[in-house]
C-alpha cells in the first residue's frame, strides 16, 4: 500500500476549510431535498447550466443579463458574443466528459478549450508553446512558462488520475484555481478553469444533477473578490489557499441559491 502523502487531503486540514466543506455540503442537501426536484429535476439542471454559463461568461467580460442570454441563439458577433457561446457550450459539453475525466484529464481539458475555441486556429486544444501570448481578462498574474506549465499540468493530472479522499470541494477549487494560474492555454482559460470546476463537483457525487452553479455564485460575489482570492491562491501560503478554498465554497452556496429560487418559482407556478 502507497504511503505517499495525499497534498489535496493536506489542502482539506487547513483553517477554516472543514467549516467551508460543511457549510457547502448542508447547502446542497438542502437544495436537493426540495420537494420539487422530485418532479422537475431536469429543468432545474436546465436553468443552472443557463445560470452557470452566463456567470463565467461574465467573469469573461461578457457581463449580459439572464434574459439577453436566454433568448440569444446566434452567438457568431462580437467578442462578447462569442464568449458567451463558448460558456453555453462548454456547460453543455462538462456533462459529457464525466467519465473521461478521471481516466484523462489532460485530454478533456484540450477537449474544453476546442470547445471553447470554436476554430480550427493551430493553437486550439493544445497547451500554448513558448512564447505564445495569452488573451485572458481579468488575470494578471504573472505568467509561468511552458516547462513550467507543463510539469504542473502533469502533476495535477496524476492527482486526479490517482484519485483523493479529500472533500470534492477542495479538489474542484485546486483545478480550478491551477488552471486560472497556469493560463494553459492561448485563450478561454477561465471558461475552461470554471467548466473542469463544474465536472469536479458533478463527478465527485456531490451536485450530481449539476444543479448548483458555482459560476453563477463566483459572478456575483464579483470580480474584484475572485481576483484576490486567486492571487491567495497563486501565493502558495496556506492561508491564501485556504481563502481561495473558501471562496469557491461561497460560489458554490450561492449557486445553490439561485437553484432554490428556481425550485421556489416552480412549485408556486404548480400550485
Amino acid at each position: 500500500m502507497s504511503t505517499t502523502p495525499d497534498p489535496l487531503v493536506a489542502l482539506g486540514a487547513l483553517p477554516g476549510v472543514a467549516d467551508s466543506v460543511d457549510s457547502v455540503r448542508k447547502a446542497v442537501d438542502r437544495v436537493y431535498g426540495h420537494r420539487i426536484m422530485r418532479r422537475r429535476s431536469n429543468e432545474i439542471t436546465s436553468e443552472a447550466a443557463l445560470r452557470g454559463a452566463r456567470g463565467s461568461a461574465a467573469l469573461s467580460g461578457a457581463e449580459w443579463a439572464l434574459e439577453e442570454v436566454r433568448r440569444r441563439s446566434d452567438f457568431s458577433g462580437d467578442g462578447e458574443a462569442r464568449t458567451v457561446g463558448g460558456a453555453l457550450r462548454l456547460t453543455a459539453e462538462a456533462g459529457q466528459l464525466l467519465s473521461i475525466w478521471r481516466q484523462s484529464p489532460l485530454r478533456v481539458l484540450a477537449r474544453l478549450h476546442l470547445v471553447a475555441a470554436a476554430d480550427s486556429a493551430e493553437a486550439a486544444g493544445r497547451p500554448r508553446l513558448e512564447g505564445e501570448p495569452v488573451e485572458e481578462p481579468l488575470i494578471e498574474l504573472p505568467l509561468p512558462d511552458a516547462d513550467e506549465v507543463a510539469g504542473r499540468l502533469e502533476g495535477l493530472s496524476r492527482l486526479i488520475i490517482a484519485g483523493s479522499s479529500a472533500p470534492a470541494l477542495v479538489t474542484a477549487a485546486v483545478v480550478h484555481g491551477e488552471l486560472l494560474s497556469l493560463r494553459p492555454f492561448a485563450s478561454h482559460n477561465g471558461l475552461v478553469a470554471r467548466a473542469a470546476e463544474r465536472i469536479v463537483l458533478v463527478g465527485s457525487g456531490l451536485d450530481p444533477k449539476s444543479i448548483c452553479p458555482a459560476e453563477a455564485g463566483h459572478a456575483e460575489l464579483g470580480r474584484a473578490a475572485y481576483v484576490a482570492a486567486l492571487d491567495g491562491y497563486a501565493s502558495g501560503t496556506p492561508d491564501g489557499v485556504a481563502a481561495w478554498i473558501a471562496h469557491c465554497g461561497k460560489a458554490v452556496e450561492l449557486g445553490v441559491r439561485e437553484s432554490t429560487a428556481v425550485c421556489e418559482a416552480l412549485q408556486r407556478g404548480a400550485a
